[in-house]
């Protein structure tokens, strides 16, 4: 291997040789590279006795690069997709909501709420005071009161209205001897100052029950059409068998979505 500059003569029987010189000035290995002759060709001329040999030198630096997407290791890709995501995720929080759940005992708010946050619903005990649950929904972050129902709790829930994004009332559709009573509860709340203004969904749960009142019925009965000063929605629901509960949720998220822009 030859390298730096070639001088060539010619000699008897056509034999080349060549004569290692040293360009002055140029180091002869790189830090980074090495330097190496290419032979590229012998040709002879037609007027003389005298063969050619071109040779070539050329330097060649191994330069250190960024490795490009397409030479990356497949774990190496996985690993930068995530942090990817994990930025988006940061830059982006889902917005807290809170929501104050009421209504009478055993309307059926606990069942509820475990509904959304899908836990097990076959066992039930009455709420004594509250529970609290977040539930993640169409990128909201649900922070979710249950308070008790209970005549005796009932005054207490005053102290839950602070920073409410949105009401749900829930009504037990079967138990038609308590609508005069829940409509009553409901009046009162409608017309508390912290509550001004706050979209209220009422959920005419138990609709499982042969016995219970329909969505349109229960809304005729409440005078909800005189609701004038926010927004309303009375939505059928199950919350033992969850229909109608995603329903009301979309509509909860939607209005919800429209507010905070």
């Amino acid at each position: 291997m030859l390298s730096g500059h070639e001088a060539v003569r010619p000699t008897e029987g056509g034999i080349v040789m060549a004569h290692k010189q040293p360009i002055p000035g140029r180091a002869q290995r790189g830090a980074w590279g090495r330097s190496e002759t290419q032979h590229f060709g012998v040709y002879k001329d037609a007027t003389a006795s005298i063969v050619t040999v071109r040779l070539a030198v050329a330097s060649r630096r191994k330069v250190l690069r960024p490795i490009s997407r397409s030479k990356q290791r497949p774990a190496q890709r996985i690993i930068m997709g995530l942090l990817s995501i994990l930025r988006k995720l940061k830059s982006s929080p889902d917005q807290e909501v809170r929501i104050l759940l009421l209504g009478l005992d055993n309307a059926g708010k606990t069942t509820l709420l475990k509904q959304l946050a899908s836990e097990d619903v076959s066992h039930i005990t009455p709420t004594q005071g509250f529970n609290i649950k977040s539930v993640q929904s169409q990128g909201f972050k649900l922070n979710v009161w249950d308070i008790g129902g209970q005549r005796k709790i009932r005054p207490y829930w005053r102290n839950y209205f602070e920073n409410t994004d949105v009401l749900i009332y829930v009504i037990d559709s079967a138990d038609r001897k308590r609508f005069e009573e829940t409509g009553q509860e409901l009046s009162e709340l409608l017309e508390e100052e912290k509550l001004s203004g706050v979209p209220v969904l009422l959920f005419a749960n138990k609709q499982d029950l042969m016995t219970a009142a329909p969505a349109a019925e229960i809304a005729e009965g409440l005078n909800l059409h005189t609701i004038r000063d926010r927004l309303w929605q009375i939505q059928a629901c199950s919350a033992v068998t969850a229909e109608g509960v995603q329903d009301g949720m979309t509509w909860v998220c939607k209005h919800i979505s429209s507010k905070k822009k």
